[in-house]
């Protein structure tokens, strides 16, 4: 009865959606990123994957979604390149992007929500407008689609958004070599 009653209260004082994980034996993914996180949980995003895993500060994801990334390989260099930037960056800025327009220049013209609910914006040196958000178009998840941004489900950008703050680490994983 008493081993009962220590298993209930030891389940009391874990918070709510967590899931106790064993993780024995199995090294840390994403261990190796650490270092460059110094606060928990932080993001890394898998431009080749076409993932983003939130991490946890042993370097065990915590919760993993799909992306879509810009349209060409490499790190962002310019305005209009189509590249998603690389390295080490922060969460600056949280903002409800319902309603805010863009125009993507496909000849549709400008359009409603296209970030989805939530921008987050990074600070990338010399960019401004660099961030993971949501989208209208679901379907380019998993594909190289965006001008530079990470875009994810409309649904998970407000999960994300739930799980970080301003000043989350969100490390860009680079893309491979030679690919283009």
């Amino acid at each position: 009865m008493k081993r009962i009653i220590l298993i209930m209260a030891l389940l009391a004082l874990m918070p709510i959606g967590v899931v106790a994980q064993n993780h024995s034996g199995v090294s840390a993914p994403f261990a190796k990123y650490l270092s460059q996180a110094k606060s928990y949980p932080f993001v890394v995003v898998d431009k080749q994957a076409f993932r983003l895993s939130l991490v946890d500060s042993l370097g065990y994801a915590i919760k993993e979604w799909g992306i879509a990334c810009a349209k060409n390989y490499g790190p962002k260099q310019r305005r209009g390149d189509h590249k998603t930037p690389e390295g080490v960056f922060k969460i600056n800025e949280l903002l409800y992007a319902k309603g805010i327009p863009h125009d993507f220049h496909d000849g549709k013209g400008p359009i409603k929500d296209a970030y989805g609910p939530w921008f987050l914006r990074l600070d990338v040196p010399g960019f401004w407008d660099i961030g993971i958000h949501g989208t209208p178009f679901p379907e380019s998840i998993g594909s190289r689609a965006t001008e530079g941004c990470v875009r994810m489900r409309n649904e998970d950008i407000v999960d994300l958004k739930e799980r970080v703050k301003l000043g989350t680490v969100v490390i860009i994983l680079p893309d491979p070599v030679g690919a283009e």
